[in-house]
């Protein structure tokens, strides 16, 4: 009877053990359609338990970024983001949906280039009368000094470069450029090299077009630039590209990059937003260790007229079609990034006569510096467009005019080339007040500013101010 009982009870063990083995395993997670995410390692921890967390998740890890405990990772499980987090994670965000669209600049028109004979005078370029911008800004002048130091390397975190142009063909490092597309970088030429969009292309000349004979000259012609792919063939550009972007140019010796673009697809990121709150911890993240490392992170303003100082409604985000056009208020809570990040060099854009272009966003504290962006629509007070007053550069095949806080970035991207060319020891926060303190002052308009029917904007501030911050940069002021 005992050993009934005995074997009764291990029968009695068996069969709990099996009830409790059946409740912990969970049902099978619903599986949709790939996704990407941004999984965050808490601040100075290294990723090695996340990394853990998202296999344990039914998730992949496509990229790890120990410096600043940042994965990217892929899941086909709809349930990820709730079962990833626990310990070793301290937040996680889908970026799907997340994709912006370029800072919106057109290729108004393009034009070809006779060639002559190289004189290393900038001037003496076949389409350098049609650069009011390098004039604008003393180039020609600072040119007689130095067109800067090859071993200067200034990222173009964009669309692509074109390498097979005659402009830019001897102007690219190749070994520095890689594609960055999906958070993985890819240095295959063929992945980082322009495929829908011209305009890193545009941006490159103006950084770092040769004097070659052909064409036009850019602000430093003696420095290299590097591509550095973030916007998909889509045109999208997701905060894992960016990331991966500020790491790679950071840690490939790059001491400025040139950023066009913002992201994710609300012009403002609201970091007390739950949806937002990881991408902007990342991207913060990434921009600090880009700093550390010596990086200056250039960046354009912006092209809706906005006055990023105050609050105002946001009405037109998301803008990639994921989900419908929300209202918010946008308030000190929000950033457009990565141009109010700290740290980051940020740029308005100004036309031919030296004024603010109807277009460019402003804001007292948050532009630090302006630059040529073009204005079309300034001479004729809105009623036609004006073609030559937009910046002239690089595109694929040839050379065309485009305008925007995209064209302002990279002349104030250009001039940090040769500051640095001439003054090598200067460190990231040194370089950014050289910019500020040998720029050309610029003063605010008085009253209601509205170049073009429609945007008007109201300038604040006195000799720094909100259209301009310190003034318009200024390349020959910078070699001195």
């Amino acid at each position: 009877m005992r050993n009934h009982k005995v074997i009764g009870a291990a029968t009695a063990v068996a069969l709990a053990v099996g009830l409790v083995g059946t409740a912990a395993v969970a049902p099978a997670a619903a599986v949709g359609p790939e996704s990407t995410y941004l999984v965050l390692a808490p601040q100075g921890a290294n990723t090695k338990a996340a990394a853990k967390r998202v296999a344990a998740a039914g998730g992949t890890v496509v990229a790890s970024y120990d410096q600043i405990g940042v994965l990217v990772a892929t899941s086909t499980s709809t349930a990820f983001e709730t079962a990833v987090v626990g310990g070793g994670v301290q937040s996680v965000a889908s970026t799907d949906g997340l994709g912006t669209t370029l800072i919106e600049d057109e290729i108004l028109e393009t034009v070809d280039s006779a060639a002559v004979e190289a004189t290393g005078d900038p001037t003496a370029e076949p389409l350098w009368a049609n650069q009011w911008d390098m004039e604008q800004i003393d180039v020609p002048e600072a040119h007689a000094v130095t067109t800067g130091d090859p071993s200067v390397v200034v990222g173009v975190l964009d669309s692509g470069i074109d390498y097979t142009h005659p402009d830019l063909a001897s102007q690219v490092a190749f070994d520095q450029s890689a594609s960055c597309l999906g958070g993985v970088v890819d240095t295959d030429p063929a992945a980082w090299k322009n495929t829908t969009s011209s305009h890193g292309t545009h941006v490159a000349g103006t950084i770092a077009a040769a004097i070659n004979g052909v064409g036009i000259a850019g602000v430093a012609p003696g420095v290299k630039v590097a591509s550095v792919k973030v916007v998909s063939d889509e045109g999208f550009i997701y905060p894992e590209a960016a990331i991966c972007a500020y790491l790679w140019a950071a840690d490939h010796g790059m001491p400025i990059t040139n950023n066009s673009y913002y992201i994710d697809p609300w012009e403002f990121n609201c970091v007390n937003d739950p949806r937002q709150r990881p991408v902007w911890q990342a991207v913060q993240r990434a921009l600090s260790y880009s700093q550390s490392k010596g990086t200056l992170t250039v960046a354009s303003a912006g092209n809706s007229n906005v006055d990023l100082q105050h609050k105002f409604i946001d009405s037109g985000s998301p803008n990639d079609g994921s989900g419908p056009v929300e209202e918010r208020e946008v308030n000190g809570a929000c950033r457009d990034l990565p141009a109010e990040a700290p740290g980051v060099v940020t740029v308005s854009a100004v036309g031919p006569t030296e004024q603010k272009s109807y277009y460019s966003s402003y804001g007292q504290g948050v532009v630090d510096v302006t630059a040529p962006g073009g204005d079309t629509r300034f001479r004729t007070g809105g009623a036609s467009s004006t073609i030559t007053d937009a910046v002239l550069s690089t595109v694929p095949g040839g050379w065309g005019w485009s305008q925007g806080t995209s064209m302002a970035g990279p002349h104030a991207a250009g001039v940090a080339a040769l500051a640095i060319s001439a003054h090598p020891d200067m460190k990231v926060g040194q370089l950014a007040s050289f910019l500020e303190r040998t720029a050309t002052a610029l003063e605010c308009p008085e009253g209601v500013y509205e170049p073009r029917p429609g945007y008007p904007a109201t300038c604040t501030g006195g000799e720094r101010n909100g259209f301009y911050g310190a003034g318009n940069v200024n390349a020959f002021n910078v070699v001195q």
